[in-house]
C-alpha cells in the first residue's frame, strides 16, 4: 500500500509540474507566420497551447497600446515600428538573450535587428520573417540592369517602371554612392541626399513607361513585355519567374532594401516561457521551411531554406547568395519629419516636365 501511495503521489506531482509549466501562448502575428501544422507540432512537443490573432503593424501597436502591453505574450511588428512605439507607449519588454538560441539566426540579420530595435541600451526585437525590394528584370532583354541607377540607362529607355514612393528614393540614393540611413539623424544632410536623388529621378523620367502603384499592375507590365526592368518586391519577381524563366528578381549591386518582421515581448505578457519556446522552435531549419512554404517569404533562420519547395528555393538562391544577403540595407526606424521631406521631393519629381 505504501509503495502504491508513493507511486500515486509521484504521478500527481509530475502531472502538477507539467500543468504548471504548460502555458497558453497568445500570439499576435501576420497571416501565414503560424501555420496550423507548425502549431500542432509545437503543442505536441511542449505541452503549450497557441492562440493566434492575425494583424498588421498599425493594428498590433493599437491593440497593445489599448491594453498597456497586455492581452498577448508574443507579437511580430516590423523592426522599424518598435523603438518609437516603445518610447511613446512603453508596450514591450526587453529580450532576454540568455533564453534565445542565437546560433539559429543568420548573424547579419540578428545584428541588424538588434541595432534597429535597441532602446535605452536594451534590445527589444529578434528577426523572424523578411523580404526585400530591389529589381525585377527580364534578363533576355535587359541583363545589363544590375543596380537601381541602371533603370536610367539609354538601353532601356521607355521600358522601365518604379513607384514614386520612399523606397525608390532610398534605393537610388544607395546606388548613387550615398548613405541615406546614415543621414537620418541630420535633417539638412538628409535633404542634401534627397536633392541629389531628385535631380537623378527627374533626369530619368523619359525612361519611365509608367509609375506603378500596385503589385498586379507591375507584374502585368513585366509579363506583357511593356516593361523590361523595374524596381519591385522579391516575391513578385519569383511569381513571374514561375511563368517566364527570363524574368526574375535581382538583388541590386547597391543592396536590396530589406524589411524584417520580428519577435517582441509585450510588456504585460504572462507566458514568457511559452514565448521563448516558440521563438526557438520556429527558428529550427525544418520548421522555418514550413513557414516559408506557407508565407512565401523566407526567415532569418540559418538553413531555413533547407526544406523549402524546390522551385521557391531555386528562385531565392538565384537572387540571393550570401554576399547579397549580407549587403541588404535594412530599414531603420524613421525619425519624425523625414517622411514630410520625402513627400515634398516626390511631389516635385512627379510635377517635373
Amino acid at each position: 500500500m505504501k509503495l502504491g501511495l508513493i507511486a500515486t503521489s509521484a504521478l500527481i506531482a509530475a502531472l502538477s509540474t507539467t500543468a504548471v509549466s504548460a502555458e497558453t501562448l497568445r500570439l499576435l502575428t501576420w497571416g501565414g507566420y503560424a501555420p496550423e501544422d507548425v502549431i500542432a507540432i509545437f503543442e505536441k512537443e511542449t505541452g503549450h497551447t497557441v492562440e493566434v490573432t492575425t494583424s498588421n503593424n498599425e493594428e498590433m501597436i493599437a491593440k497593445l497600446r489599448a491594453t498597456n502591453g497586455g492581452g498577448f505574450d508574443l507579437a511580430q511588428p516590423s523592426q522599424d515600428r518598435i523603438t518609437s512605439a516603445q518610447e511613446e507607449f512603453g508596450i514591450y519588454k526587453p529580450i532576454d538573450m540568455s533564453r534565445v538560441d542565437a546560433a539559429q539566426f543568420i548573424p547579419s540579420m540578428l545584428a541588424a535587428t538588434a541595432t534597429n530595435t535597441t532602446f535605452e541600451g536594451e534590445v527589444f526585437g529578434l528577426p523572424h520573417v523578411w523580404g526585400t525590394s530591389g529589381l525585377i528584370v527580364n534578363t533576355a532583354k535587359a541583363a545589363q540592369v544590375t543596380d537601381y541607377v541602371d533603370l536610367c540607362d539609354d538601353s532601356v529607355a521607355g521600358n522601365v517602371s518604379y513607384r514614386l514612393k520612399r523606397p525608390t528614393l532610398i534605393g537610388f540614393a544607395f546606388s548613387m554612392g550615398l548613405d541615406p540611413f546614415a543621414a537620418y539623424s541630420d535633417v539638412d544632410a538628409y535633404q542634401g541626399v534627397l536633392d541629389q536623388v531628385e535631380a537623378k529621378l527627374t533626369e530619368c523620367k523619359p525612361n519611365v513607361k509608367t509609375y506603378w502603384d500596385g503589385g498586379d499592375e507591375i507584374q502585368n507590365l513585366l509579363r506583357s513585355g511593356e516593361v523590361v526592368a523595374a524596381m519591385a518586391w522579391d516575391t513578385g519577381g519569383w511569381q513571374l519567374n514561375a511563368d517566364n524563366p527570363d524574368i526574375t528578381f535581382v538583388a541590386p549591386k547597391a543592396g536590396a532594401l530589406g524589411w524584417i518582421d520580428t519577435f517582441v515581448l509585450p510588456s504585460r505578457g504572462r507566458a514568457d516561457d511559452a514565448a521563448y519556446d516558440w521563438i526557438n522552435f520556429v527558428m529550427r531549419p525544418e520548421i522555418a521551411s514550413m513557414i516559408t512554404n506557407t508565407a512565401g517569404n523566407f526567415t532569418a533562420a540559418v538553413g531555413g531554406d533547407a526544406e523549402v519547395s524546390a522551385d521557391l528555393k531555386a528562385r531565392y538562391q538565384g537572387s540571393f547568395d550570401q554576399a547579397a544577403i549580407d549587403n541588404i540595407k535594412w530599414y531603420p526606424p524613421v525619425p519624425a519629419g523625414l517622411e514630410t521631406l520625402e513627400g515634398a521631393t516626390l511631389d516635385r519629381i512627379n510635377a517635373a516636365k
